[in-house]
């Protein structure tokens, strides 16, 4: 025996031992890169969410949502077929509980049939109800439509009024119809329409913990600056319709993934958060 080598003794069991290496966990662990960031995302992007500092609603982070939204959403606008303000009213009260592409292939020939607001006011609500049943709730839409054109001519001479206060008082609107006739037709930024759209993405990105609609519109109002509000609400609606669904949503290939912490993302490089868009 070579001088210097002492041989190894048996195990008390009996069985040899085999040296294995010592590998680290790090080593094990080789993640690809996301794909939002193969498709584009900033360079050198970083989740905003560092142990001991992070702060949903910090202003730093709030505006590099908005930065990114403005890539993905520069010019977005209301997908709702309109050719006046009156068309866009009438068929914002039709997608409540519808959808846009629903509605779009319904007000076409509603429209053509009765052109004008004193048209829709002549109209007894049973009437109208045929027009519109693939609609949805069409007896009270209905309602809605035929006592809207009638409040109209009495109290605005036949002309939807631009104002949040003359719009709250016709039948069958409420902030989002008014926000959305506002901003959209007459550019008036008097609040943040919150759809069902608006109010997943805005808790998905923590940008608020309520699910009352008023609320969730005030803490929208509070954080993001007045002259995107009508934009902002627009880009969280084409956002939650193309990438950000509400079952299964497209994490993978979303610009905004890594500032995102919500608790049912499909695919993440951030930690979850319990809360976020529960």
């Amino acid at each position: 025996m070579p001088r210097g080598i002492t041989p190894r003794r048996p195990t008390k069991t009996g069985r040899s031992e085999v040296t294995r290496p010592r590998v680290s966990r790090l080593t094990l662990i080789s993640p690809s890169p996301p794909r939002a960031e193969r498709k584009g995302a900033l360079p050198g992007a970083r989740s905003l969410a560092a142990p001991g500092r992070y702060r949903p609603t910090a202003p730093e982070r709030v505006r590099e949502i908005l930065a990114r939204l403005d890539r993905l959403y520069p010019d977005v606008t209301c997908a709702l077929a309109h050719r006046s303000p009156w068309e866009l009213l009438v068929a914002t009260i039709l997608s409540a509980q519808s959808t846009d592409v629903r509605v779009n292939m319904v007000t076409p020939e509603l429209f053509k049939k009765y052109p004008t607001v004193q048209d829709f006011a002549r109209l007894e609500p049973r009437e109208l109800e045929p027009d519109i049943r693939s609609t949805g709730f069409f007896r009270n839409k209905s309602k809605s439509l035929v006592g809207a054109a009638r409040k109209i001519l009495e109290h605005f001479e036949g002309k939807v009024p631009d104002s949040m206060t003359g719009l709250l008082i016709l039948p069958g609107v409420a902030r989002k119809t008014a926000n959305v006739v506002l901003g959209t037709w007459f550019g008036k930024a008097e609040g943040v329409v919150v759809d069902t759209h608006v109010h997943r993405i805005s808790r998905r990105l923590e940008l608020t913990r309520n699910h009352d609609p008023k609320k969730i519109e005030v803490d929208l109002m509070r954080l993001i600056p007045r002259e995107k509000w009508i934009l902002f609400a627009h880009q969280l609606i084409w956002h939650g319709r193309r990438l950000c669904v509400a079952r299964g949503p497209k994490c993978a290939d979303c610009l905004l993934e890594n500032l995102c912490h919500a608790a049912d993302k499909t695919w993440s490089t951030v930690a979850r958060h319990s809360a976020a868009g529960a």
